[in-house]
């Protein structure tokens, strides 16, 4: 599904130039959870944005399912983006305002849904991430965990290619932490979404079926785990 070849990437401050990403070469099969793992300033986050088609500056190719879309422009990108990535983030990133249900449908409004099209699909996703009852509430009147719940729903919601889980559980306790990697788990092998979980804690691993481990910008470990 996603080929990533001789990946190179810099930044450029004034003079200086800084090489964040170093002939990466990657491959993620359909169906796979993969933890990208590493410490701060090993090059996680600029490679998350780079696998989720935000960042298409680059030296090297990413091939996606086949096709290159490095010269697609910034409206089609944007597009194929919301049809085929789902983010889930450490602080969660919920519109405080909205109810879970306004949360969950608004990737479903951005790709052109109508309102009277979305609740089937949104109460759905909301029972399979266990949060059925809850559509009324504000994310203020949930649990951390409960929180996370409602953005892998929304992340979920738009049946995207993959997900990209950004230090998913750097926000809550030891037992929701557990919680919501199983519910990862389980989401992967029921209904075959490929998950790429990016993190720093190595206690994740033991729920992924392969280990990415990146430092200075370069992958130094890349083996099964199961």
């Amino acid at each position: 599904m996603i080929d990533l070849k001789n990946i190179n990437k810099y930044y450029h401050t004034g003079d200086e130039e800084l090489h964040v990403l170093k002939d990466v070469n990657l491959h993620i099969e359909s169906g796979e959870l993969v933890a990208i793992i590493g410490p701060s300033g090993s090059g996680k986050s600029t490679l998350i944005n780079l696998l989720g088609f935000i960042d298409k500056k680059f030296d090297g190719s990413y091939l996606f399912e086949g096709e290159s879309l490095v010269a697609s422009s910034d409206d089609r990108l944007s597009k194929i983006r919301n049809k085929t990535v789902g983010f889930v983030f450490q602080n969660f990133s919920l519109i405080e305002n909205n109810t879970v249900y306004e949360n969950v449908e608004l990737p479903l409004l951005y790709n052109g849904y109508g309102m009277n099209q979305t609740k089937e699909k949104v109460m759905s996703i909301l029972e399979k991430v266990g949060l059925k009852g809850k559509e009324k509430n504000y994310p203020k009147q949930l649990s951390g965990g409960q929180q996370q719940r409602v953005a892998i729903a929304r992340a979920l919601v738009n049946s995207p290619k993959f997900i990209i889980a950004d230090e998913p559980t750097g926000a809550l306790d030891t037992k929701t932490s557990e919680d919501i990697m199983q519910l990862f788990v389980d989401l992967n092998k029921e209904a075959g979404v490929t998950v790429i979980i990016v993190t720093h804690n190595p206690e994740l691993l033991v729920y992924c079926s392969r280990e990415i481990t990146i430092r200075d910008g370069e992958i130094i470990v890349d083996r099964e785990l199961i």
